[in-house]
């Protein structure tokens, strides 16, 4: 929550991407919605295995993302190929 709410647009226009995990290490987070085009979807996903890549710790050895599912707020999970 902010009170500095265009800054907090022109950040987001910009790419910064936020996230969290729950306490297994599962990451929560909304990559659009149904009436995106898939081209919008597809760079949003991108953008935030990049950005979780990217936070991945120094010390951390050995296969960081074990697996990968996309759903729907109340839908089935659908497991997506790894190539990262």
């Amino acid at each position: 929550m902010t009170f500095e709410i265009g800054r907090a647009v022109e950040e987001l226009k910009k790419g910064r991407v936020e996230y969290k995990n729950d306490s297994f290490g599962i990451i929560h987070i909304p990559v659009g919605k149904a009436s995106f085009e898939n081209e919008k979807l597809e760079d949003n996903i991108k953008i935030l295995l990049e950005a979780v890549v990217k936070a991945k710790p120094s010390s951390l050895k050995g296969q960081y993302i074990k697996s990968i599912s996309i759903s729907s707020t109340m839908g089935p999970g659908i497991f997506v190929e790894q190539k990262i």
